[in-house]
């Protein structure tokens, strides 16, 4: 069987539901709209009209993500596309991008992009602009990735930094 034969095949586990897809493509989109705004499950929920647990199985299972995730993956690209385009100090970019404490905006960003919000300023000043690279495919590649949890990553970093037993087996 060829591709093209197999392009309507759905993954395992997708979600056959057309009208819940539009419901839930609806929150995505206000949380999109709005990514600095407070995004709870039960607000989610309501607007798709859906009780909140399923709404955050049906969710990940249509977008591969738990809602929040998602949410931060929105606040971290934009927080990135201000630090390129604007001249706002970092606390301000915080703030903009709907975080509470400048900390834990610092500490997440480095812990999804691997480099605190003032290094990333330096390295996206420092780039010479490529005219050829479509600002779409720039975008694509800077993406954070949050197919894991941001306490998972830290947790299996820190596993691989523990150094192995020192004492010698008898």
């Amino acid at each position: 069987m060829s591709y093209c034969d197999n392009q309507d095949a759905q993954p395992p586990g997708a979600l056959q539901d057309v009208a819940l897809l539009r419901r839930l493509l609806r929150a995505k989109d206000r949380m999109d709209a709005a990514s600095h705004e407070a995004w709870p499950v039960s607000r989610l929920a309501e607007i798709s009209g859906v009780s909140q647990a399923y709404f955050a199985r049906s969710f990940k299972r249509a977008f591969g993500l738990p809602p929040h995730r998602y949410l931060l993956t929105r606040r971290i690209e934009r927080a990135i596309a201000l630090l390129r385009e604007t001249d706002l100090g970092i606390t301000d970019i915080a703030f903009a991008t709907g975080w509470e404490s400048l900390g834990t905006f610092g500490r997440v960003f480095r812990d999804v992009t691997g480099a605190s919000p003032g290094e990333m300023r330096g390295e996206t000043r420092n780039q010479t602009p490529d005219a050829a690279v479509p600002a779409c495919v720039l975008k694509a590649a800077m993406r954070p990735d949050l197919a894991m949890a941001v306490l998972e990553k830290r947790r299996r970093e820190g596993k691989a930094t523990v150094r192995p037993p020192t004492k010698e087996a008898s």
